[in-house]
């Protein structure tokens, strides 16, 4: 009997909005869901991961006039930068999605004259406190609480807005929603952000406007010119266009639904109520999990494109390598809460877990076995038992968590047997064995080089091209590691140190292993 096969694992970031430079936030959504793809593909799963461009809207339209250029030519300036980011920061993305793009306005268009046919959209004429910046109503209430500011931005809102427009029952699936979180407790994660949107649900939904008037750069309500289509409608369509819908079903029916939609908190909402609802609509499955993270704050503020509160991965990656950055993004903090940025937690962080343990570990190995082996491991040995129980519990821990997008405590799994191999070698005491010639050397050198064959695996969903590098020392494979693994007579060509001082590091210069 054929076994059934495993669906392709879809994850994706939100599009990002193409009115100033991308910053560390957005690496930050980035390379979270890298990693995540990353791991499935090691463990042997199809994947595909979706990212892009959110291209419509008046803040569009305003930032291009600013600048003298036309609305199309700043998109895709923005969409090249974001491609050329990426591209920098090692993200391996399948599909790049912009909302200007012709099969995605083919699909927003159908998928509004679907729920305006059946009555999920409907007219009526509304009223009520307008943000520009983010281009959306909210109550007088919310307007109050945030004191006379916009809820989501911070600014000033001054503009009390009238326009007829579209409508979508939003309310009316409040009961729909509530069962499906509760059916699928997985849907909604971490808990905290759960509970939030549970709450916002059982208190009552208001149905969505999703048009504008007078918004010259979207996407035009299908018949009625005069309006365009809320560009949060638009963006969320994304996650079916960039997966085939409609244009290639065949495509979408490997990919759909999503497994893992990673967002930013301040969006969690449209993600878990307002984009589940829609999909309801259509009668569409749900995506499996929506993962909200948190913000990176910079002067004790969130990181803001609209505030000018913000700092680029270039900016950070003067003297660190890209791959620094993303081990820093999901080491220095859990998934899902915030954390103060800083370079001077970057250097903390460098020189606590890479300089010191994990390349110790590599320099000190790659020495002995030169000195003692002269560049192989031993032709005659075993692996250590302790240590072999501690990468197989190593491995557990790791795959357990990186599943669950736990993926600070993933590390601190790995951790601890990176720090377990280096009490190894204080214990086993290497240079001792060989002036005594003894046979145990045999044993701790080719446990050391299956712990560094371990880690270089385990550790590449994080930081791909510094594995590569660290693969190269050891002439090992990238895969994903089996517990107690190891080679007899294999050549270790060594090389540079790959995780140099700090003082090093700051003055740009190089240190070449001895």
């Amino acid at each position: 009997m054929t076994g059934v096969r495993e669906k392709i694992y879809y994850i994706t970031t939100p599009i990002y909005y193409a009115n100033a430079p991308l910053h560390i936030g957005h690496a930050y959504s980035t390379v979270a869901a890298d990693t995540a793809k990353r791991w499935q593909a090691l463990k042997g799963r199809e994947t595909f991961m979706l990212t892009g461009m959110d291209e419509h809207g008046e803040k569009i339209y305003r930032s291009a006039e600013k600048s003298g250029v036309k609305p199309e030519e700043w998109v895709d300036r923005g969409a090249a930068a974001a491609k050329e980011l990426w591209s920098f920061m090692n993200i391996s993305y399948d599909g790049f999605v912009r909302t200007t793009d012709n099969f995605h306005k083919k699909a927003v268009e159908e998928v509004f004259k679907k729920l305006l046919a059946q009555g999920d959209i409907y007219s009526a004429d509304y009223q009520g406190p307008y943000c520009v910046s983010c281009e959306t109503f909210f109550t007088e209430q919310q307007v109050k609480d945030a004191n006379g500011n916009c809820p989501d931005c911070g600014k000033k809102i001054n503009e009390i807005k009238a326009e007829s427009a579209l409508f979508f029952r939003l309310s009316s699936y409040g009961e729909k929603l509530l069962n499906f979180y509760k059916a699928n407790p997985d849907f909604l994660k971490p808990s905290e952000l759960a509970n939030k949107t549970i709450d916002t649900v059982t208190r009552g939904l208001k149905d969505l406007c999703v048009t504008r008037e007078k918004v010259t750069w979207g996407i035009s309500v299908p018949g009625d010119p005069s309006k365009t289509i809320y560009v949060w409608f638009d963006a969320l369509v994304n996650y079916l266009s960039g997966a085939g819908f409609p244009h290639d079903m065949e495509r979408f029916g490997k990919l759909w639904p999503a497994d893992c939609h990673i967002v930013g908190k301040e969006i969690y909402y449209f993600h878990t109520v307002i984009f589940p609802a829609l999909l309801m609509a259509l009668d569409l499955p749900l995506p499996k999990k929506v993962y909200g993270h948190g913000w990176w704050t910079l002067k004790n503020d969130k990181m803001s494109k609209s505030t000018g509160n913000i700092v680029t991965p270039y900016e950070v990656c003067k003297h660190f390598e890209p791959d620094i950055l993303r081990f820093f993004f999901l080491r220095e903090m859990p998934f899902g809460a915030d954390g103060a940025f800083s370079i001077d937690r970057i250097e903390e962080r460098y020189a606590a877990d890479l300089a010191n343990p994990l390349g110790n570990l590599f320099k000190r190995t790659e020495v002995m076995l030169s000195k003692y082996f002269g560049g192989k491991t031993p032709s005659d040995g075993s692996f250590d038992a302790e240590i072999f129980k501690k990468q197989t519990e190593a491995l557990q821990k790791f795959s357990s968590f990186m599943d669950e997008l736990q993926f600070h405590s993933a590390l601190n799994a790995l951790w601890e047997l990176v720090d377990a191999a280096n009490r190894f070698i204080e214990e086993k005491k290497p240079w001792v064995l060989f002036k005594e010639k003894s046979p145990r050397l045999n044993d701790v050198m080719l446990t050391l080089e299956g712990c560094l064959e371990f880690i270089t695996g385990i550790l590449s969903p994080f930081m791909p091209v510094k594995c590569a590098e660290m693969a190269s020392h050891i002439a090992a494979e990238i895969k994903l590691p089996e517990p107690g693994a190891f080679r007899k007579g294999q050549v270790i060509p060594g090389g540079e140190i790959l995780f140099p001082a700090l003082d090093i590091i700051r003055s740009g210069e190089t240190q070449n292993s001895d």
